[in-house]
Order: C-alpha cells, then structure tokens, then sequence
C-alpha cells in the first residue's frame, strides 16, 4: 500500500512556490519539480553532484545558503510546506 502521508497535497511557501509552482501538491511532486528546476538551470555541482548550487531563488528556500547538499534540501525544503 502507498504511503498516504507521503502523497497528501501540502500547502506550498510563496517561496517555494517561486520554484515549484502554487501548490497544494505531495511532497514527492515537489522534490520531483525542484530537481527539474535544479537540471533546467544547470545548479547541480559539476565536481561534487551531492551539491546544489542556489541559484536567488532557491537561496530564498535554502535559508540563504549558496550550497546545500542533496539531504540538506530535503531537510530545509519541508519548511516551506505545511
């Protein structure tokens, strides 16, 4: 059985929003629209692709960090979903 939590629409930040779209979406269609921003910009970091490079609009979502980790991103992306 799928997990119902793990598919539940999630009201969007305005932040995030400005990346992924208005919500309310599932937290896996928000990780999925943020990696095509992240392709479709070029942000992954070509020496290490554990990294993101933020781009302004992902540095708003990211706490105002210039790098994040693959985990780290998930950690400071469910704070703009509720």
């Amino acid at each position: 059985m799928a997990n119902a939590a793990f598919m539940k629409p999630l009201k969007v930040s305005p932040q995030l929003a400005a990346v992924v779209g208005s919500g309310p979406m599932p937290r896996s269609e928000v990780v999925k629209k943020i990696w095509d921003y992240i392709r479709k910009n070029k942000l992954q970091d070509t020496n290490n692709k554990r990294n993101i490079n933020a781009d302004d609009k992902l540095r708003v979502v990211f706490d105002g960090k210039s790098v994040v980790n693959m985990f780290e991103m998930n950690k400071l992306v469910s704070k703009h979903l509720s």
